[in-house]
């Protein structure tokens, strides 16, 4: 673990760093108080630290406060050392953000004792952390496949299209859906039909650009957002993912299982100002249109398709989809 030891005194400067190093600590001395805080104040700084109470610049309080200040930095415990011993200057110290004080002359195994102590809270800070990015993961990732859920990824397609909106640009919607995914389970078992999710996922991830957002939109169902996207290259884009998921047979604990998805696109310039449900539910009828030409194709929600088709499709839309 790297500590910093910061005080003037150059003799109880060595004499700390001696024997934190004998102890097992990668230890940092700086002389003042300013060059204290430059040290623990960055994202990678230290996280523990030993600060003289008296020192040029800024004093061993001065320093607590202005790493508190730095709220979004991993939790800095750090010891206050000092000659004070009324308990005035003890809750100064402490109000300060200090987390602990040692009164001088100090006993080394104490000294020791106390870091010790301070270790214990920062594991116990880092596996709060952990699990609370655990617990952040869960609520934004589908358990499967870890991409967005269908919640997040309609949300991100909101803000997109707000975006793109405002800025005169197009985004590329694209409703993919794996043909008969229901014989897969049927023909090889449910645990190669989660291998085959979680490959398509990774396939897909492999198709399209860092920014772009790709969800798994339900079942077999994935929802795929290409950000700013010329419409002039959005279908030969649907066309590169789509054979990306055919390219090969998915290895499976089962053996090899072959596999197409059929695509919906939509190009939101085309569409104008519309809601997103709205959007969906058009990219949605493409994708319907895919299956009914056969599956393993792309096909494009065009404006001219009136509500009324649309709204005539749902029931056999699910039939298809098998």
């Amino acid at each position: 673990m790297r500590i910093l030891i910061a005080d003037d005194e150059v003799m109880s400067r060595r004499l700390l760093q001696k024997t934190l190093e004998r102890a097992g600590y990668e230890v940092t001395a700086v002389e003042n108080g300013r060059l204290a805080a430059d040290q623990l104040c960055p994202a990678d700084g230290p996280r523990l630290a030993l600060l003289d109470w008296v020192m040029p610049e800024l004093d061993g309080p001065g320093v607590c406060r202005e790493v508190r200040k730095r709220t979004e930095q991993s939790y800095v415990y750090m010891v206050l050392l000092t000659s004070k011993e009324s308990k005035q200057d003890v809750v100064a110290g402490l109000e300060s953000g200090a987390d602990d004080y040692l009164t001088k002359p100090f006993d080394p195994e104490e000294l020791k004792a106390r870091l010790r102590t301070g270790l214990r809270i920062l594991d116990l800070e880092d596996r709060l952390v952990e699990a609370r990015e655990k617990m952040r993961f869960q609520a934004t990732h589908d358990g499967l496949t870890t991409l967005w859920n269908s919640g997040v990824i309609v949300d991100l397609l909101g803000r997109e299209l707000a975006r793109s909106w405002r800025e005169h640009v197009s985004t590329s919607i694209l409703m993919c859906d794996l043909d008969h995914f229901k014989s897969v389970n049927d023909t090889f078992g449910h645990l190669a039909g989660d291998e085959v999710l979680k490959e398509t996922a990774k396939r897909l991830l492999a198709s399209v650009r860092s920014y772009d957002f790709v969800g798994r939109y339900g079942g077999e169902e994935f929802l795929v957002v290409l950000n700013n996207c010329n419409p002039a290259y959005a279908l030969a884009r649907a066309e590169e993912i789509r054979k990306a998921i055919a390219q090969k047979p998915v290895p499976s604990s089962s053996g090899p299982v072959p596999i197409t998805m059929s695509l919906g696109l939509l190009m939101s310039q085309e569409w104008g100002y519309r809601p997103v449900e709205e959007l969906l539910q058009q990219a949605d009828a493409a994708l319907y249109a895919a299956k009914a030409a056969g599956r393993n194709c792309v096909r494009v929600a065009s404006p001219k398709i009136s509500s009324a088709d649309s709204d005539s499709q749902p029931q056999e839309h699910i039939r298809l989809r098998r």
